[in-house]
């Protein structure tokens, strides 16, 4: 184990921090939210990029624009999974910036832009990381597998089709390079993404007792969601993901484009609801609906849609995966902490539909994605391209089980 030591040492050694900041730079230039641009500019920069620096690349189509890349080292099972996604989230008001959210301004010590901290940033890490790899090892027994997605900040279409193609299978585990303060997160919130429809019946504003009005009934329904917030959050409290919430997002009744004497006679009604590991998404759909029941004025139906449902997910202690970065971050004197994700990754599906084991772990604080002038600590984006180079070096080198 003293060799496996030694080669993860040199591995983070031979990370060319010059170049983390360089490839996160470049690629924050490139725009890549959606709807817009799409993720596919950042792929076509990168796979040649990797096939020069001696990756197989392996190219994907999940929607028009919107390709996974895949880039392996080394050919063999048991391997690892370094994931990153290419999307971004749109950059919302210009007025709201200081600085051109695609120029990719360095100051201070930061990288300044859209994606630096969710997740160019990691992304770039883990594939400078990769070539530190291949530096020291060259080519691998078991694969390390580069897994640059698409879609992640939407339905995460990219992981789901990853998954459903086979590219996840033969592995023991991944890292999930998205921004958590280089804290080893083995926790995630899960989610569930929810329309509750109101069916109505048009009329006269001024003559609504002709009609049924369905946004008294949904509001209704809205208020009764506090008072099931407060249960959950009495019924469950996480240490490192606090609270469940229920919050909604969207509420939207017109007829035709609108009109302020004309009654609507649908309204529905958005909700993002996160839970803890050890709440049942089947329950609290049961309770949603009887809530809905209870808010509904004569006249007037309603339905709820579940139209995603992610589980929240939990990584044992003593998995390889967890084990190997707990070294690295010892051998490479940083401080090895804990935390969990307050939002799902992409690392949701790869924990429950692939049954992957996951420490999802990256530079970048937790609360700077989707701000105006979100930025990464160069500093910790160095250390994090360090950390997934001797973590990989250690997993690789981990005799450990074979994936059945």
């Amino acid at each position: 184990m003293q060799d496996a030591q030694d080669l993860a040492r040199q591995a983070a050694q031979a990370v060319d921090a010059e170049e983390v900041v360089r490839l996160a730079q470049r690629l924050v230039q490139i725009e890549s939210y959606y709807p817009g641009p799409g993720e596919g500019p950042v792929v076509d920069y990168l796979e040649p990029y990797l096939r020069e620096r001696g990756f197989k690349t392996t190219l994907q189509a999940v929607a028009p624009g919107r390709p996974n890349l895949i880039a392996d080292l080394g050919r063999g099972p048991g391997g690892l999974i370094l994931e990153g996604h290419t999307d971004v989230v749109t950059h919302g008001s210009l007025e709201r910036w200081t600085v051109s959210p695609y120029e990719g301004r360095i100051v201070g010590g930061r990288l300044y832009g859209r994606g630096s901290c969710d997740m160019k940033g990691g992304l770039a890490a883990a594939i400078v990381a990769a070539q530190a790899v291949r530096k020291v090892l060259g080519e691998p027994s078991k694969t390390l597998r580069l897994c640059i997605l698409c879609d992640e900040e939407g339905l995460m279409l990219g992981v789901k089709a990853f998954i459903r193609a086979g590219y996840a299978e033969g592995f023991a585990g991944a890292i999930i390079c998205e921004p958590e303060e280089n804290q080893i997160c083995l926790w995630q919130k899960g989610a569930m993404r929810i329309w509750a429809h109101f069916q109505g019946q048009m009329a006269h504003g001024a003559m609504p007792y002709a009609g049924a009005n369905p946004i008294p009934s949904a509001a209704r329904f809205v208020a009764e969601l506090g008072r099931l917030q407060s249960e959950l959050q009495a019924e469950s409290f996480h240490q490192h993901l606090g609270k469940p919430w229920i919050t909604p997002t969207i509420f939207q009744g017109l007829a035709g484009e609108g009109q302020f004497n004309v009654i609507p006679d649908r309204v529905r009604v958005g909700l993002d609801i996160r839970t803890n590991p050890g709440q049942d998404h089947r329950e609290i759909e049961q309770r949603l609906q009887a809530a809905l029941a209870a808010s509904l004025e004569a006249g007037v139906t309603a339905g709820l849609e579940v139209f995603e449902d992610r589980p929240a997910t939990e990584t044992p202690r003593d998995a390889r995966i967890v084990r190997a970065v707990e070294e690295a971050l010892a051998l490479l004197g940083l401080p090895v902490q804990y935390g969990g994700v307050p939002g799902a990754t992409d690392g949701t599906f790869l924990w429950a539909w692939a049954r992957l084991p996951i420490a999802t772990i990256g530079p970048g604080g937790r609360t700077v994605p989707h701000q105006a002038d979100e930025y990464v600590e160069l500093e910790e984006l160095i250390a994090a391209a360090r950390l997934y180079a001797a973590t990989s070096v250690l997993f690789l080198a981990d005799p450990g089980p074979l994936p059945t």
